[in-house]
């Protein structure tokens, strides 16, 4: 169990090294093959493509690796990253960087595929501790990824994604020769209706009691996607931050999130349960995203990394209780419904977040952060409702919130 929970958490360290890589200079890219200095819709867009073709594939990998395997179906997503990277590395116009874009959206599934597999081989009460593993090995890869992606964007905006490029052919290489096959069970027969893009949502409704945890998902994936979509906008307008600023500030963000993630989230959620790290989760974000609305200097961006880092240790406690609550057979399936959610979340977030942006940025650019802030406000009957439900376990067993089955 050890080698393939090693070989999982490299597979991870590896993509978020490539996806690191680039965020630094994204930017400035899109503006160079647009010909444009304001991004403006372009920048939100290009964000929600790749979300848009992932939800519309989202139920195809988590099925399919239900099946079929996880690994087959990792090893053709990690093909899918090296096809998007090589696009953007050598792509002569705007939209032929959509193009790359869609067809890794089409193939991702390296997040859902790695969590089926920790799943796979973690009993339910380690996979708290392993779900914050397996986020603190992507925030060791942001701690790489924007260094190198910084100082290789001073030289040119290509390189980033040259280099990226190439530790996804490495990760394909290490999963194809290292990484055995997880899902040992499988079922008899494949549902058809389980490729259908909509079908996760229909699944949804056979399980009323995860209703109020994947609401709680989806407020965390939507607020998530304000950092996510203007943190190298943000640094560079109000900050002044160059290219190697940013890739430094994302490299930080990377360092204390996999502190946060290695050594907090898992003890936090064994020692006072899931939903009080959901809890502490929301409230530090918030905080955190209101101090940096508000921020004057930049380094008050990198003092408040501990706090954006503890924000993010509620989604892997939300992810322990979920999987909790579905047999064996599906845990691909519900990775699969998360993707689907959370994509779901990417199409529509940073679009919106990027319209906010553009029109508020002379103005009063700390306002996204202030509105992501409040989200978290319809958190809290939420959380109650969860206190409250009484769920149903496979098998028929049915408990509370605190109580074992």
């Amino acid at each position: 169990m050890n080698k393939m929970l090693l070989t999982v958490l490299s597979v991870v360290v590896l993509d978020a090294a490539g996806t690191g890589l680039v965020m630094p200079i994204l930017p400035e890219l899109l503006q160079s093959v647009a010909h444009t200095p304001e991004l403006g819709w372009r920048f939100g867009a290009f964000l929600s493509l790749y979300a848009a073709l992932q939800f519309l594939a989202s139920p195809i990998p988590g099925t399919l690796s239900d099946v079929y395997g996880r690994r087959p179906v990792l090893l053709v997503s990690l093909a899918g990253g090296m096809i998007d990277y090589a696009f953007m590395a050598l792509a002569p116009g705007f939209w032929w960087l959509f193009l790359g874009r869609a067809f890794a959206g089409l193939t991702a599934a390296n997040a859902a595929v790695a969590a089926a597999c920790l799943t796979d081989i973690m009993p339910e009460e380690r996979r708290a501790r392993a779900f914050g593993l397996l986020s603190a090995c992507f925030g060791i890869g942001f701690i790489l990824g924007p260094v190198i992606g910084g100082m290789l964007g001073t030289i040119s905006l290509r390189a980033p994604f040259i280099a990226a490029a190439l530790l996804v052919m490495a990760n394909f290489i290490i999963a194809l020769i290292v990484l055995p096959e997880t899902r040992t069970a499988k079922p008899e027969r494949i549902d058809p209706a389980a490729f259908h893009p909509l079908a996760p949502l229909r699944w949804i409704g056979a399980f009323p009691a995860l209703l109020p945890l994947l609401v709680l998902s989806i407020i965390l994936s939507i607020v998530g996607e304000v950092g996510g979509t203007i943190w190298v906008l943000y640094g560079q307008d109000k900050f002044g931050w160059d290219t190697a600023t940013v890739g430094l500030s994302l490299a930080g963000f990377g360092f204390f999130h996999a502190l946060a993630q290695a050594f907090v989230a898992g003890p936090l959620s064994e020692r006072w349960g899931e939903r009080f790290a959901l809890i502490v989760a929301i409230v530090c974000d918030s905080a955190a995203y209101i101090a940096i609305a508000f921020a004057t200097r930049g380094f008050v961006a990198f003092l408040l990394f501990p706090l954006f880092c503890l924000g993010g240790i509620g989604q892997p406690a939300l992810l322990s209780l979920m999987t909790k609550r579905v047999g064996a057979d599906e845990q691909g399936r519900l990775q699969g419904v998360l993707t689907s959610l959370a994509s779901l979340a990417s199409m529509v977030a940073p679009l919106a977040i990027s319209e906010i942006y553009f029109a508020s940025r002379h103005v009063f650019p700390g306002l996204v952060w202030i509105l992501g802030a409040f989200l978290y406000l319809l958190c809290i009957p939420v959380l109650f409702a969860h206190r409250r439900q009484a769920y149903e376990l496979p098998g028929g067993v049915k408990c509370r919130q605190g109580e074992q089955p």
